[in-house]
């Protein structure tokens, strides 16, 4: 359709066409789809041994989950690499990441390294998003650095080595990982009583009112996580600091191998297969950026009490997050092996934590009607940004 509309309208030369996967759904799909469309006689001649396929992380988290959308990437990616190797076709993949790990994020070193092999070959294309941008490229030093970091992370991936192929009982046990932290995820944010905890213990209401994002927060009114765009769902958690898109279901998932007395394999999993680790240490990035405490201020001002208990439960899934990816990390504390990222934190956390009481009085102040609703929002507005600054990876 694209195509037909680029020759109806007489564009010249006509725009390359990027085809994206993004839903677990379409992921799933992703290498059939590009079959058929280098199936084509007409469509193979005119990229000339070319294609860039886009794959996008921030639907696919909210879906179903960091821990399982990743392993959908990994597998879409695999099904892509493969199609366009047996059809001679060179490839570039374009990641649509966002700020956060919950949408694709993170450290540029271990985003590349969590690739499956031969999806880097020499070529990256990659999406900088909202405030990433200014973290990134505000600075012409950091810029330089930034492109560096990139450089670097590409030339490593294509010219070390092939690891050897990845043995089918790691992937039976990610397979096994990712059903189960998919369905414990779903069963949670698809309960009624969790949304309308989300939407009273998180700024959300409010984010789609101030002048920040580029679309709007919905992409219909009412609904439940279905109709919200990825962005303000992940962005609302962080700002509360809970960051339940990261880490919903992980415990599950890694708990259910453990007790069928797994432990051993996932340990040599996360020793042995880059993806599997660069995986785990992003979320034990997440876990470790997260406050419990601080959420329970949010939910103490805001929320009913009826609601309470899913606080509760949140924070229980959390700590259990934290263990079970300690131990499977074989690490006695969160970062334990980045001692410079945290003791970032550790700095950074006492700021941010007093942005978050002014934002929870803020939010009181709002929701009830007290007081001038003008200065209130450009007030919230700051800690928002306050907030985003302070945890990075966030949007």
């Amino acid at each position: 359709a694209v195509e037909l509309l680029q020759q109806a309208l007489g564009v010249r030369p006509p725009l390359p066409v990027v085809p994206l996967f993004e839903t677990v759904d379409d992921l799933r799909r992703a290498g059939d789809s590009l079959d058929r469309l280098l199936d084509v006689p007409w469509y193979r001649r005119k990229i000339d041994g070319r294609q860039e396929v886009m794959i996008g992380y921030s639907d696919s988290a909210k879906d179903g989950g960091q821990l399982a959308a990743a392993w959908e990437l990994y597998t879409a990616q695999e099904q892509i690499v493969a199609v366009c190797r047996r059809c001679n076709v060179q490839l570039t993949l374009f990641h649509g990441r966002g700020g956060t790990v919950g949408r694709g994020g993170g450290p540029i070193s271990l985003a590349v390294r969590s690739q499956p092999p031969g999806s880097v070959n020499g070529r990256l294309r990659v999406t900088e998003q909202g405030e990433t941008i200014q973290a990134k490229f505000g600075l012409p030093g950091i810029a330089a650095r930034t492109l560096e970091l990139y450089t670097t992370a590409t030339l490593e991936a294509t010219l070390k080595k092939p690891a050897a192929p990845v043995p089918p009982a790691w992937r039976e046990s990610m397979a096994r990982i990712a059903d189960t932290s998919r369905a414990t995820y779903r069963t949670f944010v698809g309960n009624e009583e969790f949304i309308e905890y989300f939407r009273l213990a998180t700024p959300l209401e409010e984010l789609g009112g101030l002048n920040i994002g580029s679309r709007p927060a919905r992409r219909k009114a009412g609904g439940g996580i279905e109709s919200l765009r990825a962005i303000p769902w992940v962005f609302a958690w962080t700002q509360m600091r809970l960051m339940v898109p990261s880490w919903l279901g992980v415990a599950e998932g890694l708990g259910r191998e453990i007790e069928a007395g797994r432990e051993d394999v996932l340990r040599e999993m996360y020793r042995q297969w880059p993806f599997f680790r660069a995986t785990l240490d992003l979320i034990e990035m997440v876990l470790a950026k997260a406050d419990p405490r601080i959420a329970a201020h949010y939910e103490q001002r805001l929320v009913p009490l009826r609601l309470a208990p899913i606080g509760v439960e949140l924070r229980q899934r959390f700590d259990r997050a934290v263990a079970t990816v300690l131990s499977v990390a074989g690490h006695d504390t969160l970062l334990a092996d980045n001692p410079v990222l945290r003791r970032s934190i550790d700095v950074r956390n006492p700021y941010v934590d007093s942005i978050n009481l002014v934002q929870v009085e803020l939010l009181g102040r709002l929701r009830a009607g007290n007081g001038d609703d003008r200065l209130l929002r450009e007030a919230l507005l700051i800690t928002v940004n306050g907030v985003a600054a302070g945890m990075r990876n966030t949007g």
